[in-house]
């Protein structure tokens, strides 16, 4: 599928860094900017997941065998080492076992992070927990994620620490597997609305639009297909979403997100108003259908298949996942 050539959507990179206090050059910058996606490339296969995934994660060591980790997992750790530590290399060691079944990679995971620095035992700071979510990343064996976590199980913790860097010193992190996260959405579904057009869903989610009779709307318009029982999502949130978009001119799909990687940004940011306007007050594991006429789409103007430029559009978006505003400066 030809991805939509305006920078203004698809191609639009959002890096997130939920907590700036975090000086870290070895984890924190490579692990939160892993939340941007393009909506393009494939999964591995399920057969291979396990292997990779299993095979990718570091090895304990000395170091981070030599943390002492205190506190329930999904809370901030504390922790308790002789400083400064020796860090020679990644390690991950695990503190906490999970239970259920160990991810693959491609899963959608909700994690969570408390930093400190491996000179001094200081606090560094720590995101992901109840108070300040993260969105979603997908797992991978070349992912910091899958290299720390490997194939664990949901409510597994491990400390992993990190050697110096230039300009930077050696850091300890304890991370979370919290869960995993449906790679669609999960709410329950509503009445259709009338003069809408219609979706089927395929097995993995992956919807298909039926345009209706008549004349083209002019107005935006949108309709819930599924309630999720998420938090909502407010003008310059991070937001993660499974996308599937239509030209009602030309009745072709014209760009989506399925069959490669949930796309993320920012809303208000970075994307077309009407993709903003579909997604803002909405609930987190909701599906939405959005009607764009060009006023909120790329455009008014002759009718451009190049640049969507004068088109209505139709999106379907399942939103998987937001992070607060005050979490992405």
């Amino acid at each position: 599928m030809e991805a939509s050539p305006l920078p203004s959507f698809s191609r639009f990179t959002v890096r997130i860094r939920p907590l700036a206090v975090l000086s870290v050059a070895a984890l924190s910058a490579v692990l939160l900017a892993g939340c941007a996606s393009s909506g393009s490339g494939a999964d591995p296969s399920p057969s291979a997941a396990d292997v990779d995934l299993c095979g990718a994660v570091a090895a304990p060591g000395e170091a981070s065998d030599a943390v002492t980790v205190d506190g329930d997992v999904g809370a901030p750790a504390t922790v308790t080492f002789e400083s400064p530590l020796d860090v020679t290399a990644i390690q991950s060691t695990v503190v906490t076992e999970g239970e259920g079944d160990p991810v693959v990679a491609g899963d959608l995971v909700s994690y969570a992070l408390s930093a400190f620095n491996g000179d001094t035992g200081a606090e560094l700071g720590s995101f992901g927990y109840a108070d300040s979510p993260v969105l979603p990343q997908q797992i991978s064996p070349e992912s910091p994620l899958g290299q720390i976590l490997g194939c664990a199980t949901p409510g597994t913790r491990v400390v992993a620490t990190f050697p110096a860097t230039e300009g930077g010193t050696s850091e300890v992190y304890v991370v979370d597997l919290l869960r995993v996260v449906p790679n669609a959405a999960w709410g329950e579904p509503e009445e259709p609305v009338a003069g809408m057009p219609t979706v089927e869903l395929a097995d993995d989610g992956a919807p298909t639009v039926t345009l209706p009779d008549g004349d083209m709307p002019t107005e935006f318009s949108k309709a819930t297909l599924k309630k999720g029982d998420g938090p909502v999502v407010a003008e310059g949130d991070g937001v993660l979403v499974q996308y599937h978009g239509v030209s009602w001119n030309s009745g072709e799909v014209f760009d989506e997100s399925w069959g490669g990687q949930p796309f993320s940004f920012t809303a208000g940011s970075g994307v077309v108003q009407g993709f903003t306007d579909a997604v803002v007050g909405e609930t987190v594991g909701s599906q939405v259908i959005a009607v764009l006429p060009p006023s909120v789409a790329y455009g008014e103007g002759d009718i451009n298949d190049n640049d969507l430029t004068g088109q209505t559009l139709v999106f379907v978006i399942d939103i998987l996942g937001v992070q607060a505003a005050a979490a992405t400066q």
